[in-house]
């Protein structure tokens, strides 16, 4: 019976289920990749490391740690990193750029990709360098040419095309700059309070458990302050980043779904509307109300089981497109093998889903009797007392928790996504029912009767304004949050660069610089808005406590990482604009014989569980210095300006070992670049950061991270095209009587166009307007309470949406009606009523 009633529907059935098709797809292709990216982190683990064991220091290793250090592995390699500037003299183009000094084989797997490719070697042999090549390509250089690091010149041996474990956006970020080690002190950069890494690789010709080894040592790394990393550590850290990312986008795609799924709800319930007469007629002859709606129970599962098999094979296909859409943020090649396991959980998920969501509607067949036969009533049975409807949404709420979990790995987390996503749900059609209530007290007997006609038609029965503000709305108010996040952040630099505050920073600035280059400042006519000193510290206890006794004792929640890392610290006596007190008071000056006050950041408070009256004691270059935390503030990190997690008072590190970062602002392009080639030459320890560079790498940043969420919110567009083309294609259904009747009555062609135009425009421009307004207002909370920036939206893309949602919903709408135009009434009665 399941068969033979869906002959003359199957088209429309299909139609109701291809909402979840791109669903399906983007569910099947996430985790393909995500199964593939696994296999690939674990088969190319030895390459993103380069070696069997890797140290890491931020300070230089004692002699004793440095013979222990010695005695690992077959062969061995030096690295020491840092950030600084570098000037071409070729066109006299400066940089800031992430220099690695290396001495020794590494990368022992991989390699340094070069052009040509023999540099890769060749740079060690004397005063060589391998240069980035998007700084190749941003200054014009050529092989041959030379760069000046430090006070040393080198000639570029290649161009630096790809290094272990390097991804696009670090390279554009914080471009490579390799030089050989036995040139580094020659540069003259290894400057009292220069940010340098230490950096020792190892590998082991013979068969050694490295992961057993280092576990021997970590007592003394840890003592020393040393980290480590080795292939299995590597591959754990990696493989649980992409398995974060992959939980994350397995979330947009479920996004998509679940639009789809609002789809098929709707459609399902218009089709059994459709069918009253034929279950009533059906009800007459004997079949019992379990077996009509496993009648339909039947079709739909078919109907989604096709669907889900056909999303499975279109997610298959886009997977292959994922590895290219990543390729900049992947540090490894990522193969495209096909997952049966991926496509199995994805119909298996397409099924469940389509049957849960179109339960909905189905249940309702129970409650169709005989008499229904004579009297066409289908509102007089009242759903909302049905018990086995609530179980339904229990289901379904149920299954997206459960699902969430999955990915989350939290329950809270997933609750609070449930609940999201049903308070997104609820304000879409909240607002749908409000705008239907605005259109029916608009209407005025003063309009002519197409107008009056074509506005009705959004609030009369069989209107179709809820699913489109809910699926369309929904995609909408994604794609636009994005573009006004993304205007915003750009915006907010843009201002900063163009104002007269600070737009330049200049950092390790010696003592004996300090004064000359605020000459050098003058000269070229810019103001010295700051200069701040800078003093690196670390921590030695909290409270009495050690990093030994807080590893020991659960009971404490600093963290351990708190003791390991370096701060750079300042002292003043006042407090700057970007910051504010929010608790205890501050205090400028210290007392005598008294511990010193000091102030700590919030967000660095919160992270290591510090409050008002805790003790901590600084290492300040290796002499200690005991603290009182008096007060805690917040700080203002979008504005350009030296920003401290830790402020000590004034007449405390005066004469501790220090350098200077200078504020200034510059106000042209031009004036910077001929500014930064002065300070360059004369102070090449002295690194600058340039707001407009800034802007630029936050650009490239941003579309690169913008073009990662259209693709994934392409998924959920395309699905919300499809339920909209879908919602529109059901209205035909439901308008065919009344359109057929009003041509019988001897309306024109041009009157029944025009009435189903301005239908399908008002759907289309409420759908999209409701997704811009939820856009505007989620932006507004994004700017305030996540990123503390002005709100400001960027219209122009909002507007391009909202039109490109109109003009389709009112093209399919008229091609729908193109059928009932070109065909004489009585012939449309016969064939489609």
């Amino acid at each position: 019976m399941a068969w033979r009633d869906s002959r003359k529907n199957r088209s429309r059935l299909f139609l109701f289920i291809s909402a979840i098709i791109f669903g399906i797809a983007a569910i099947v292709a996430i985790y393909s990749f995500g199964y593939n990216v696994k296999k690939d982190v674990d088969n190319q683990a030895a390459t993103l490391i380069g070696a069997d064991l890797s140290i890491t220091s931020n300070k230089p290793v004692d002699a004793s740690m440095l013979q222990t250090l010695n005695t690992l592995g077959d062969r061995r390699s030096q690295e020491r990193s840092f950030a600084s500037m570098i000037y071409f003299p070729k066109g006299n183009g400066t940089r800031l750029v992430q220099v690695r000094a290396l001495q020794g084989e590494f990368p022992y797997y991989g390699s340094l990709e070069t052009t040509p490719i023999t540099a890769g070697t060749d740079f060690k042999n004397g005063k060589k360098a391998l240069v980035d090549q998007t700084l190749m390509l941003q200054f014009n250089a050529q092989v041959g040419d030379s760069i000046k690091v430090g006070s040393v010149t080198f000639l570029i041996a290649g161009t630096l095309n790809k290094a272990p474990g390097q991804t696009g956006i670090s390279a554009g970020i914080a471009p490579i700059v390799y030089i050989p080690l036995q040139y580094l002190t020659e540069t003259g950069l290894m400057q009292k309070g220069s940010r340098i890494s230490y950096n020792y690789y190892y590998k082991y010709d013979h068969d050694v458990n490295v992961t057993k080894l280092i576990k021997g040592l970590e007592p003394k790394l840890e003592k020393a302050n040393l980290n480590y990393d080795t292939i299995d550590t590597r591959k754990e850290n990696t493989g649980r980043s992409f398995a974060d990312l992959t939980k994350f986008l397995s979330l947009v795609g479920f996004i998509a779904l679940l639009l789809g799924c609002v789809g098929v709800a709707s459609a399902i319930h218009i089709y059994i509307r459709e069918k009253i007469a034929s279950i009533a007629i059906m009800r007459c002859l004997g079949v019992r109300s379990t077996q009509a709606f496993l009648i339909y129970l039947i079709q739909i599962i078919s109907i989604g089981l096709i669907g889900s098999i056909i999303g499975a094979a279109l997610g298959s296909l886009i997977q292959y497109l994922l590895p290219l859409v990543f390729k900049d943020f992947l540090p490894i090649t990522v193969t495209t093998d096909l997952s049966w396991m991926a496509i199995g959980q994805g119909v298996l998920l397409g099924v469940i889903i389509s049957v849960l969501f179109a339960l909905l509607p189905l249940i309702a067949i129970r409650n169709i009797s005989p008499l229904n036969t004579l009297r066409m009533s289908y509102e007089s049975v009242n759903l909302l007392r049905d018990p086995l409807r609530w179980l339904v949404y229990v289901l379904i709420v149920g299954f997206i928790v459960v699902f969430s979990y999955f990915q989350l790995d939290s329950w809270p987390a997933s609750i609070a996504f449930t609940i999201g996503i049903f308070i997104a749900f609820l304000i879409l059609t909240l607002i749908a029912k409000l705008l239907m209530w605005l259109a029916k007290l608009l209407i005025s007997n003063s309009w002519s009767y197409l107008w009056r006609q074509g506005f009705a038609n959004l609030y009369r029965p069989n209107n179709q304004t809820i699913i489109l503000m809910v699926s369309i709305g929904l995609s909408t108010a994604f794609i636009c949050t994005l573009f006004f996040i993304q205007s915003m952040l750009v915006r907010q630099v843009s201002v900063s660069a163009t104002t007269n505050t600070a737009n330049m920073i200049l950092f390790d600035i010696q003592p004996t610089q300090k004064q000359p280059l605020a000459g050098l400042t003058t000269q070229y006519h810019l103001p010295v808005i700051q200069q701040v000193p800078v003093v690196t510290t670390r921590i030695n206890t909290i409270n009495g406590k050690n990093a030994a006794q807080v590893k020991k004792d659960t009971t404490i929640q600093v963290s351990p990482h708190v003791f390991a890392n370096e701060y750079r610290v300042t002292y003043r006596d006042t407090l700057t604009p970007t910051e504010k007190v929010i608790d205890g008071e501050w205090q400028g000056k210290a007392k005598d014989g008294a511990e010193v006050p000091v102030s700590i950041e919030d967000r660095f408070a919160k992270r290591n569980h510090l409050k008002i009256g805790d003790h901590i004691e600084f290492n300040v270059q290796g002499s200690p210095v005991k603290t009182l935390v008096t007060s805690i503030r917040t700080v203002n990190w979008n504005k350009m300006q030296t920003n401290f997690l830790v402020v000590f008072p004034a007449g405390v590190l005066e004469d501790a070992p220090q350098f200077y970062a200078m504020l200034t602002h510059v106000p042209s392009k031009e004036v910077s670049a001929k500014y930064q080639q002065a300070v360059v030459k004369q102070y090449p320890n002295v690194s600058l950061i340039d707001l407009g560079q800034v802007l630029s790498i936050l650009d490239e940043l941003l579309d690169k991270l913008g073009d990662i969420i259209k693709f994934m919110s392409g998924f959920s567009i395309i699905t919300g095209i499809v339920v909209l083309i879908a919602s529109v294609r059901i209205s035909k259904y439901q308008r065919i009587q009344e359109s057929v009747l009003l041509r019988t009555m001897g309306a024109s062609r041009r009157q029944i166009l025009v009435i189903s135009a301005l239908e399908y425009l008002f759907l289309g421009a409420l759908s999209a307007l409701t997704g811009t307004l939820i856009a505007f207002a989620g932006s507004w909370l994004l700017a305030k309470f996540s990123f503390d920036i002005p709100f400001s939206a960027d219209v122009l893309p909002a507007g391009g949406i909202f039109l490109a949602i109109t003009l389709l919903t009112i093209t399919i709408g008229l091609l729908n009606s193109r059928g009932i135009l070109n065909k004489p009434p009585l012939e449309i009665l016969r064939g489609d009523v």
